[in-house]
């Protein structure tokens, strides 16, 4: 499954390519802002953690891809009657996208160093750690959308999905007004 979703350019170009050109593009030239409108946080480090939100989303949400294509051609039907659990497939599924997710976040963790975000050892592991149950709810959503959608509206709806929940949940600015109080009742602000 891994190799499988290695070998997918498209996902690799949207969950780990995309989010680490954004985050050069945006921190790269702003790398000296330290306190990135009145946050208290540093651009770099602002843009590394939402851009890391952004990929690790994406990642997670487009297991639900590969599941539909697996619907379309009829492998599901295929594994079930095999003595393959329902729960090692998801399994499969969401620690696939968990790995990803990881080689999302390690990717981003040195872009960061590389533009001069320093963090203690305990800050790194507690974000690392926040990102990854934070994903818990995107995994489910991944699974549903995949067994809910089919191939050709797939990728749209992922994509407005995505971009969508990003806005939401604050990765590209700090949320104020309504969009801060509508954002609380939606996964991603909490990641």
């Amino acid at each position: 499954e891994m190799l499988r979703t290695l070998r997918n350019r498209r996902f690799l170009l949207f969950s780990l390519i995309f989010p680490l050109i954004l985050y050069y593009a945006v921190a790269g030239s702003n790398r000296n802002v330290r306190n990135f409108e009145g946050s208290g946080i540093s651009l770099p480090v602002y843009y590394m953690v939402g851009m890391a939100s952004f990929g690790t989303m994406a990642t997670m949400l487009s297991s639900g891809a590969r599941i539909a294509a697996e619907r379309s051609v009829g492998w599901n039907r295929q594994l079930r009657i095999t003595p393959l659990a329902p729960s090692a497939y998801f399994r499969a599924k969401v620690l696939t996208a968990y790995m990803m997710a990881a080689i999302s976040l390690a990717a981003l963790y040195l872009a960061g160093l590389s533009l001069g975000v320093s963090l203690s050892a305990s800050q790194w592991l507690e974000m690392t750690g926040l990102v990854l149950v934070g994903l818990v709810p995107f995994a489910a959503l991944g699974i549903a959308i995949g067994h809910l959608l089919t191939p050709d509206s797939i990728g749209s709806a992922l994509g407005g999905s995505i971009s969508l929940l990003a806005l939401l949940g604050g990765v590209w600015f700090p949320l104020s007004g309504f969009l801060h109080e509508l954002a609380q009742y939606i996964p991603s602000y909490w990641l």
